[in-house]
């Protein structure tokens, strides 16, 4: 069978250096110098033109010319998407292609005309037709939406390539998200696990796509990135780009894709809330986020007839501040960031006064819904309201985790799962990165204590593991 990894990394623009080092150094680095030692891997990666000016910035110049490099020998394929990382069901069509375009001139200078723009990633893998249309009519070839967006009802074939009914020739993958959740949980750490979950499909001509954030693989989950690379060895498994599936398989299909994002649930989508957690119209936040959000978007394209500097700043600031963590952590769903949600309202606050365009009532307008923002969410965190919603978040997430029950790994397994974890402590330690080999040694207790407790339960039914 062929498997492909889709892997997202990104940083806000806000991102304090201290973390973009520190991810650097736990994620990003260790996974493409490994990815580099493997002749065999490969995988697609969406990596946003901001992370690209942050690596820049701050110390990260040698990956990006790993990635470059894995570009450059056909071991990585770069999608595009959105430079800002921007939630683009919310926006218009001038806004979702100007993002794009940032994105693809931002590609192009640090990797190159051999990026081959062809695949397409939506922020927060948000899907709406519009998204796909605009993303076609700027030349790509395809695009990745989460598995839920598949038509309900309807049987999935991992042997054909689906595309995007309304759209010519515009294809459309599914991420399987049991497998990525299992990964990404760390509920599967070892390549035989893996290769035992997926069962009689890796004898089969079919393929299985699973996407994750790429920060999970070493920062994360420290040593998870180990996985990563056994994978790409593995020799009953194919590794496959998502460009090679498309050429792999010929069989095709038009599908109605469901509006989504990867962090939707199927109550969700069956209650017409696609967006919940960055637009639920019951958060009184992420109304006035939103209402100060449309109203940056009006002023600035209005200030663009006077063209300028003053012009000029503003759409830059603009263009930074519409990146989609403000929304998202002022979800409590379960989660929660003060800080975030002020720091995405200022810099929308100021955007609006900036513009040249911007009148003194649009800017005590703005002052109102800024200070709307700050007043509701202390309330929310002085009234415990925070945490009642997140008690309360949704039975899906729930009974993902307890999956975790239902998992069977073999006490074999879990030993060589603690044996690399042990070696990737001592390689962390004798480097004197002494908090990564902390976080192992921590995963690693938490691994012997779910061993013991398997062997409990399972000695209980009479069975050896």
């Amino acid at each position: 069978m062929y498997l492909s990894s889709f892997l997202h990394i990104y940083q806000p623009p806000t991102q304090k250096e201290l973390w973009v080092r520190r991810i650097t150094d736990e994620s990003y680095r260790k996974v493409f110098k490994g990815l580099r030692e493997i002749e065999r891997g490969r995988l697609t990666l969406n990596i946003n033109g901001i992370l690209c000016e942050l690596l820049e910035k701050y110390g990260g110049h040698d990956v990006i010319q790993s990635i470059k490099e894995l570009v450059d020998r056909g071991q990585i394929e770069l999608t595009g998407s959105a430079k800002y990382h921007a939630f683009l069901p919310k926006l218009s069509e001038a806004e979702i292609e100007r993002q794009i375009y940032l994105n693809e001139a931002t590609l192009n200078k640090y990797f190159g005309a051999n990026w081959k723009k062809g695949g397409f990633f939506s922020p927060e893998m948000a899907y709406s037709f519009n998204i796909a249309k605009v993303a076609k009519r700027m030349g790509y070839k395809w695009m990745i939406v989460d598995e839920l967006a598949f038509p309900k009802g309807h049987a999935f074939s991992p042997n054909r390539i689906y595309q995007i009914e309304g759209l010519d020739d515009f294809g459309v993958f599914f991420r399987e998200r049991g497998v990525s959740f299992k990964i990404l949980s760390a509920q599967i750490g070892a390549v035989n696990t893996l290769v035992r979950f997926l069962g009689d499909r890796v004898h089969k001509n079919e393929y299985a796509v699973t996407a994750m954030d790429g920060e999970t693989f070493g920062h994360h989950r420290p040593g998870l990135e180990m996985l990563l690379f056994e994978l790409c060895k593995e020799p009953s498994i194919t590794p496959a780009t998502l460009g090679d599936l498309y050429q792999f398989f010929k069989d095709r299909e038009k599908v109605a894709v469901r509006d989504s994002t990867w962090a939707s649930t199927a109550k969700d989508l069956d209650k017409g809330l696609s967006y919940v957690r960055w637009d639920n119209k019951e958060n009184k936040i992420q109304a006035w986020q939103w209402e100060l959000t449309d109203l940056a978007v009006k002023i600035v394209e209005k200030s663009k007839k006077q063209e300028g500097e003053e012009y000029e700043k503003a759409r830059h600031l603009l263009d930074e501040a519409l990146h989609s963590d403000q929304y998202w952590w002022a979800s409590a769903r379960p989660w929660w960031s003060l800080e975030m949600i002020e720091r995405g309202a200022f810099e929308l606050r100021r955007v609006i006064e900036s513009a040249p365009s911007s009148t003194t009532k649009d800017k005590k307008h703005a002052f109102e819904l800024y200070s709307n923002i700050m007043f509701e969410g202390f309330e929310w965190q002085r009234s415990g309201y925070v945490d009642q919603i997140s008690r309360q978040e949704d039975e899906e997430r729930i009974e993902r985790l307890d999956e975790k029950e239902k998992m069977f790994v073999t006490r074999e397994e879990y030993e060589e799962m603690i044996k690399t974890l042990k070696h990737q402590m001592k390689i962390a330690a004798d480097a004197e990165e002494y908090h990564r080999a902390s976080m192992i040694k921590d995963r690693i207790r938490e691994l012997q204590e779910e061993m013991e407790e398997q062997t409990a339960k399972q000695e209980t039914k009479g069975i050896v593991l």
